[in-house]
């Protein structure tokens, strides 16, 4: 011991005590995904605090030279069972700390340091101290992006008028004073009655006593008995319909007699029960398959992902793109882009593909295999691709396809030169627009990742027994009985695929060739088919209250699909194209226009002349916007780039628009480079120009695309697709010659990096989303190898008896050489 406390003291003065604000990887390698609970457990560097697993930890000190870590090694024990109430499981873990220093591995445990001088015992008993006691980096991601679900303050809460009717609520033993039933109970926070909740479809839940008093009374506001903690409870505003915060909880539940500080939660809450619900009846039981006994399985690609918390989407997302060749080839050959190489090694290697451990002794031994893994949790993966995202940096559930597309979006970020596995998936889209005044026809392109499928309703094969489900449904809304159970449409995918082909009708198209607005029809077809086609089933939409909903739909969705009949065609022999003139531009009718300079011209110099002065704009349209809570200058945009068609055409468009960077930025009309006020400048983001010129595109391409966009790249990329036949003809903007001076110097321009082939196809994987939104719910994937369908559910992965097909969200197409 004495040989060991010399080493400690020769590396003392690199041993350092975390202090606030210091970043403590102590839950996952840097390199790997082992932490605590792997074989060898983790070792942590004490000097900068990184993680690494046992198999890595020797070439950090070889390249570091550092050569004091602890080492934090956990094992699983028996669960421990807490009697009475609301049954809770928690884990619990044997936890071993010692010093382990590099590189004769030498260890030293807390009773050594006893024995050891003072200076060497403070100094290392202080650093054990502060990193078992510092907050991880992964906890302190989940509480900077927690927050929960959003509730709004209930208006009644503040002016709530309590009676004084002597009623004290005890502490337990609580019934409803109508049945009796001893779950699912509220306490009306006005009178202090205690009724139980609602009934649901399925015959959980209450009979509807609670409900009753208040229509009884007015009273609005109840608590949930038996969620209520120090932390608050779940209140319910039944004038508001919807759950709610009440600021002045603690008095109120003080009223009749609670100590908020002293109860402890016993009941499941709201959020609890409506997944215990949805998940024994509908799409959660028949999407997870749980009504099977289903084959664990495990070894390379069959790595189940650990939930961080409403991560769901992204371990979907990620497993079925890790079956992608381009994306296995990528995380092993892309060192600089190294969390994605190690996401890769994690997925594929098959060596985190384990079965998870036994509860431990004490528990009840299970007859049915578990599926569960050990698996991987993506804590540094997710931080990286949700950084400085409003949404995906947080811990909310979110969209599969938006998340989908911000991934592909940093790939492309990041793959400026060399191989990019997002082109497996982009294609070419062509939309032909025929003027029904003259028949004159205009051919654009713009680049795609994903084929958004409508889903016509009025298709449904079961018409007749959703109209009866409707009627039942209004029944029991009149009556106050439990809804009926729901009834699912049937639609065909034919269908969706004819109402994806029909030509659209525009009624406010200018016509270039007549000089007016008149009715155009525009019909899309593909320019090119990718290597792996995505298909997005449009299940999620807009009331007409703005509210977005869910279609409950099965579609029957194939297993093989030819695309090769929607595949464009260009112009056609004798089709006269529309003329290239720009639309006259939107006036005010007293718009003063200082001779043809315009606001930003001079004498000398009308360069900077636009005739764009003074858009009209419905004010009408824009009100609504703002009422809503968009910004102003969005709601400008969207009301100016929609032409003033309307609330619904300019929703549309905030819809759309909402990540762009511009979003709230003031409105830039075409052919003026800032806003109104200011000076004019041409200054482009570097880092929108790689990204357009990786896509194969010139420098001079690149900028006159995000000129004529206000330097938004999602509109310039679609905007220089759509203007590839203009792009020969450009002149060159930095030499100050034309297109026409270097005609026998410049090659070409090569156009858009895509792949194109037959477009023949056969399904591979498809993501289900389980839930009423995108803002909820729970996400799987099932994804064939080697002719057998598997389940990816989180941790879970197991061989698939009855793939829902007919049920998923996006559908993943592989084409199929012949």
């Amino acid at each position: 011991m004495a040989e060991v406390s010399e080493v400690l003291m020769s590396v003392l003065s690199t041993i350092r005590v975390p202090r606030p604000g210091d970043r403590v990887h102590k839950d996952e390698c840097a390199l790997s995904f082992s932490s605590p609970e792997s074989e060898g457990g983790l070792y942590v560097c004490m000097n900068s605090f990184l993680g690494f697993g046992s198999q890595y930890v020797d070439r950090h000190h070889t390249r570091s030279g550092q050569r004091a870590y602890l080492h934090i090694s956990r094992s699983r024990k028996a669960p421990v069972r807490i009697e009475g109430g609301f049954n809770v499981e928690q884990e619990q873990y044997e936890e071993e700390v010692k010093v382990v220093l590099l590189p004769d591995r030498q260890e030293v445990t807390s009773d050594d340091l006893a024995t050891m001088p003072d200076v060497v015992r403070e100094r290392v008993s202080l650093a054990m101290a502060g990193l078992m006691s510092a907050d991880s980096v992964s906890h302190a991601l989940q509480v900077q992006q927690w927050d929960g679900e959003v509730r709004a303050e209930s208006r009644h809460a503040i002016e709530l008028k309590q009676l004084n009717n002597g009623t004290k609520i005890p502490p337990c033993g609580w019934r409803c004073e109508v049945c009796d039933l001893q779950e699912n109970l509220w306490m009306n926070l006005s009178d202090g009655r205690v009724f139980c909740g609602r009934r649901y479809f399925d015959g959980s839940g209450g009979n509807n006593h609670a409900l009753l008093h208040f229509q009884q009374t007015g009273h609005p506001l109840a608590v949930k008995l038996g969620t209520i903690t120090p932390d608050g409870a779940d209140v319910y505003s039944y004038d508001e319909d919807d759950m709610v915060l009440d600021p002045k909880l603690p008095e109120h539940l003080s009223h009749f007699g609670i100590d908020m500080m002293t109860m402890e939660k016993t009941e499941h809450t709201m959020t609890e029960l409506e997944i215990a619900v949805n998940q024994r009846v509908g799409e959660w039981e028949v999407i997870q398959e749980s009504g099977a006994t289903l084959q664990p399985l495990s070894g390379p690609g069959l790595t189940g992902m650990k939930n961080l918390g409403n991560s769901c989407y992204l371990n979907s997302v990620m497993q079925v793109l890790f079956t992608v060749p381009d994306f296995q080839s990528k995380s092993v050959t892309v060192y600089h882009f190294y969390l994605l190489a190690k996401l890769g090694y994690g997925l594929l290697s098959g060596e985190y593909s384990k079965p998870a451990p036994d509860p431990g002794e004490g528990s009840e031994p299970s007859s049915e295999p578990r599926g569960d893994q050990v698996g991987i949790a993506a804590r540094m993966f997710k931080a990286l691709v949700g950084r400085g995202h409003p949404e995906f940096s947080t811990n909310r559930q979110q969209d599969a396809q938006e998340f989908l597309l911000h991934f592909i979006n940093m790939v492309e970020r990041n793959c400026r030169s060399g191989v990019n596995p997002s082109e497996a998936f982009r294609f070419l889209v062509e939309e032909r627009i025929v003027c029904q005044q003259s028949q004159k026809a205009k051919y654009t392109q713009r680049v795609d990742y994903i084929l958004q499928l409508p889903v016509p309703m009025d298709q449904a094969t079961n018409t007749e027994e959703l109209q009866e489900a409707e009627r039942r449904r209004e029944e029991a809304d009149s009556s106050g009985a439990p809804p009926p159970a729901p009834v699912r449409a049937c639609i065909p995918f034919t269908a969706c695929m004819a109402a994806l082909s029909e030509p659209e009708t525009l009624t406010d198209f200018w016509s270039s060739a007549a000089q007016a607005k008149t009715t155009a029809t525009k019909t899309t077809r593909f320019a090119s088919f990718p290597d792996h086609m995505v298909i997005q089933v449009k299940k999620f939409t807009f009331g007409q209250d703005w509210v977005p909903k869910k279609l409950d739909v099965s579609i029957d969705v194939p297993d093989t699909l030819d695309l090769t009949a929607l595949r464009g065609t260009g112009q056609q022999p004798g089709e006269d194209l529309l003329p290239e003139v720009a639309p006259p531009p939107l006036m005010t009718p007293d718009a003063e226009v200082k001779g043809i300079l315009g606001s930003h011209g001079n004498e000398e110099d009308d360069s900077l002349y636009s005739p764009l002065l003074s858009p009209v704009l419905d004010d009408s349209t824009v009100s609504q916007l703002c009422e809503m809570g968009f910004p102003l200058e969005a709601c400008r945009k969207a009301v100016y780039y929609t032409g003033n068609t309307g609330i619904d055409a300019a929703m549309n468009w905030v819809m759309g628009h909402m990540d762009d960077p511009d979003f709230s930025a003031p409105l830039v009309l075409p052919g003026t480079s800032s806003a109104p006020g200011t000076t004019p400048t041409e200054s482009f983001s570097e880092e929108h120009l790689a990204t357009i010129v990786s896509m194969g595109f010139s420098r001079d391409q690149a900028t006159r695309a995000l000129r004529a966009t206000s330097n938004v790249l999602e509109r310039a990329v679609d905007w220089i697709f759509s203007h590839l036949d203009d792009l020969e003809s450009m002149e060159v903007s930095e030499g100050g010659r034309s297109a026409a001076d270097s005609e026998g110097s410049r090659e070409p321009p090569p156009g858009p990096k895509v792949r194109d082939g037959p477009g023949k196809y056969e399904l591979f994987a498809f993501i289900s989303h389980m839930g009423t939104s995108t803002m909820c719910g729970h996400y799987v994937c099932h994804i064939k190898k080697d002719q057998q369908w598997v389940i990816f559910n989180d941790q879970k992965v197991c061989a698939s008896e009855k793939p829902p097909k007919d049920l998923g969200y996006l559908y993943f197409y592989r084409r199929v050489t012949e």
